[in-house]
Order: C-alpha cells, then structure tokens, then sequence
C-alpha cells in the first residue's frame, strides 16, 4: 500500500475518532455526567482532529489548515464576543429578559416603549449634534496638527508624542481629571477673581461644550497620526514641481495634498464618526449624563448631556430594565450601521470627484 493510500485512509478515521471524543467531552461537561476521564478525551478529540488534518495527503489541504489555525483564534474571539452577542441581544430585546431569565415574548413592546421615552429621543437627538460638532472640530484640529509636525521645524517628535498622549489615559479617568478641572479649579479661580461660587458643569449647555473640549483633547492626537501617515504619502516630485511653477502654500494645501488625502480623510471621518457615537465613559465620568432641560416634548428632563451609549447603560443597569436597554442597544446598532455606511459611500463618491 503507497503513503498516499495510507494517508487517505487514517486521515478520515483520526478524523472521526477526534471529532467523537470531543463531542463526548463537551457532553460529558454539560450534562455533569461527574465522569473524571472527560479531559482525557477532551485531549485526545483535539490531537485526533489535529492529525487527522495534517495526515490529508495533499499540500493544498496543508495550506488550508494553517491559514485556518492562524485565524481561528481571532474569528473564535470575534464570534464568542461580537457575533453571538449581537444574535443574543436582539433575541432578548423581544422579550421580558430581566437579565438572567426570560419569561415571555413581548414582541415589539420594548421598541415602542423606547420611542415614548423623551429621554431617549432627547439622548438620539444630542449624540447626534455630538457626533456632527466632533466630526468637524476633530478632523479639523489633527489636521493642523499633522501640518505642524509633518513640516520641518525642531523637535516634531516631541510635539508628535505630546499630541498622542492624551488618547492614551482611559476615558474614565480623564472625565474624572477633567470634572476636577471644570469644577475644583475654575471654582476656585472664579471664587478668587469674581467672588462666585459657580461650577461650569451645573449648566446643561455649558457641561455639553465641557464634554467635546475633553473629547477633541483625547482623540485628536490619534486623528493627527493618520493624517500624518497620509501627508507623507504625497509624493515629493509633485511638491516640487508645484513649486517650481509658482504655487504658494495655500494652493499647495487645497489643490495637492488634500485631494491626494482623500482616502485618508474618509478613514478619519469614518473613525470619528463612530468612536463619537459611542461615546460613554468620558460622559459617564464628567457629568454622568445629568443636566435639566425644560420645554422638551411637553415636560422636563433631568439627563441634559446623556448621550445614547449612557442612556442605554443607565435603562439595563440602574433602572435594572434589561430588555429595553437591550431595545434601544438594537436600535443603537442599526442608527450606527446606516450612518456609517451612508458616510463611507458619500465620502468615496468624493474620493472620485477629487
């Protein structure tokens, strides 16, 4: 009998053996059947899998398995923490899930319950001012900021890593720093000058200008290094022949590295546009979402600066209602997919037009 005939027919049976003794594991497990033997077999299931795959006889299965083994740990961590959790959730927001238990399907209760809710059209309606005012001032200030240390002067490096450091201390964290600093310390420089005992942070309007202050201090630097990578790009044969022929900078800036950039202006958006309607742990840590709002669809509010990522934690967890958090976390999921989609396609369109 040649190898290959051999191959082909331990191949299977390893195959077999592996795929039994794994199963009767995993079974022996969950039933809690108490036998001690199930490690045994959780071991052989896999080393049988393991060689019946790599006993296949052909070099292309070979191929096949170790791209396999390669990316079976990130599409198993993405499934067990991304995939499962979404297919789950919208199940549960369908139900009367209080967190542990489901005891009845409720259809689309939750979902109507979360429109009638003025706080939550109020959180929608405030992510997304949130979201348009950051895409702006974010993109527009690490733009600056790559035109400053993409250019010749001493010690880019520094100021490079100055920039970036903010985006490296955890969000809650830095909402606590911040809410000392727009609290404490301007209490206490407005006690000293003007003799009032007055926090920014009382006033809703104020404390929503607070939050994108820390915002664009915290992501901007990060912003700053892709369109550092993206200006570097730009060839330097057609810098200089742009200035051989008498091109200013400003004609440089608009009519040469930004159309050329366009790519790297999309991927800039599209990263500030989502990380900004995520927002949650600077929010929950800065102002915790209070603030009051009066006249907002017939009555007053209480969450003046709650973005939606803290309206749904705050529904699940302190209002302990976890199918309609998990309603609105839903409906957060959709809003999210189609602006980011109708984003990337408005901003490639552009691409083709610059």
């Amino acid at each position: 009998m040649s190898g290959n005939s051999s191959k082909k027919i331990l191949a299977p049976i390893l195959l077999v053996v592996g795929v039994v003794s794994f199963i009767a594991a995993l079974v022996i497990d969950f039933m809690e059947l108490g036998y001690e033997f199930r490690g045994s077999l959780l071991i052989i299931g896999i080393l049988g899998i393991l060689l019946g795959l790599f006993t296949l006889p052909t070099e292309k299965y070979h191929r096949n398995i170790v791209n396999f083994v390669f990316l079976f740990p990130l599409l198993f961590t993405f499934g067990v923490t991304v995939i499962i959790p979404l297919i789950l959730g919208i199940g549960y927001s369908f139900t009367d899930w209080d967190g542990i238990m489901v005891g009845n399907f409720v259809g689309f209760d939750n979902y109507v319950k979360a429109f009638q809710q003025p706080s939550f059209l109020y959180s929608i309606l405030l992510t997304a001012l949130f979201v348009v005012i950051n895409m702006i001032l974010v993109n527009l200030v690490a733009f600056l900021l790559a035109l400053l240390c993409s250019s010749k002067m001493k010690g880019v490096g520094f100021f490079r890593a100055t920039y970036f450091l903010p985006n490296l201390i955890g969000g809650i964290v830095l909402g606590y720093i911040w809410q000392f600093a727009f609290s404490k310390a301007l209490l206490g420089l407005t006690e000293k000058l003007f003799d009032l005992n007055y926090s920014i942070l009382s006033e809703t309007k104020f404390a929503f200008w607070c939050i994108i202050i820390v915002y664009i201090w915290q992501y901007a630097g990060y912003i700053m290094l892709i369109y550092i990578t993206g200006l570097n790009t730009v060839p330097r044969e057609v810098l200089e022949a742009s200035a051989i022929d008498g091109a200013n900078a400003w004609s440089t800036l608009f009519q040469i590295k930004i159309p050329m950039i366009a790519s790297t202006i999309t991927i800039c958006t599209f990263l500030t546009l989502t990380n900004a309607f995520k927002m949650f742990d600077v929010n929950l840590s800065l102002t915790g979402g209070n603030g009051s709002v009066q006249n907002f669809m017939g009555g007053s509010l209480t969450n003046g600066t709650e973005m939606l990522a803290l309206n749904i934690y705050s529904t699940a967890i302190n209002k302990n209602n976890y199918a309609l958090g998990q309603a609105k976390a839903v409906l957060f999921f959709i809003i999210l997919a189609v602006v980011s989609i109708v984003q990337v396609r408005v901003s490639n369109k552009k691409e083709v037009e610059m």
